[in-house]
């Protein structure tokens, strides 16, 4: 019966890390970097893997004055950070936003962000057809520090 309840437990955590739009876009592992009182930006980052080439074009947060989305870059040997217009969403294949990478800038920040935190983020994803879908995702604030998913064993 233990063994039983473990694999529960488990499969209703990969779930909480989990939401698939009605379109068949699936986001994966929402969160968002916990901050320091008075800390006015913090990035998001997730799992995005759409059945049809899509784009992702806008971010926003009821959390944050500001939402937008950038890529990290090393050129010359120093870290670039810049906001980009849209990230290519492939078919089928899941694009990480992640540190060091493209992620999501929370600007502005209305408050502090904490460890365990549920922090709403709309994303705006169009088709190549033009037709634009929003897709709402409820991001977990994880500790400061954290640069991955928490449970590495639960990647897929």
């Amino acid at each position: 019966m233990t063994h039983l309840k473990t694999l529960l437990a488990t499969a209703l955590a990969v779930l909480s890390f989990s939401a698939t739009a009605q379109s068949g876009v699936q986001i994966t592992d929402p969160w968002v970097r916990a901050t320091v009182p008075q800390q006015k930006a913090t990035g998001a980052f997730m799992q995005i893997t759409a059945p049809k080439a899509m784009r992702l074009l806008e971010v926003r947060s009821s959390v944050a004055g500001v939402a937008e989305i950038h890529e990290m870059s090393m050129a010359d040997n120093m870290m670039r950070m810049r906001q980009v217009k849209e990230i290519a969403l492939p078919a089928g294949k899941a694009v990480e936003l992640k540190p060091g990478g493209y992620h999501v800038m929370l600007l502005d920040l209305k408050g502090q962000v904490k460890a365990g935190d549920k922090i709403p983020l709309t994303l705006v994803l169009e088709g190549e057809d033009k037709h634009r879908e929003t897709i709402e995702v409820n991001a977990v604030g994880r500790p400061l520090g954290a640069t991955s998913a928490p449970m590495p064993a639960m990647k897929h």
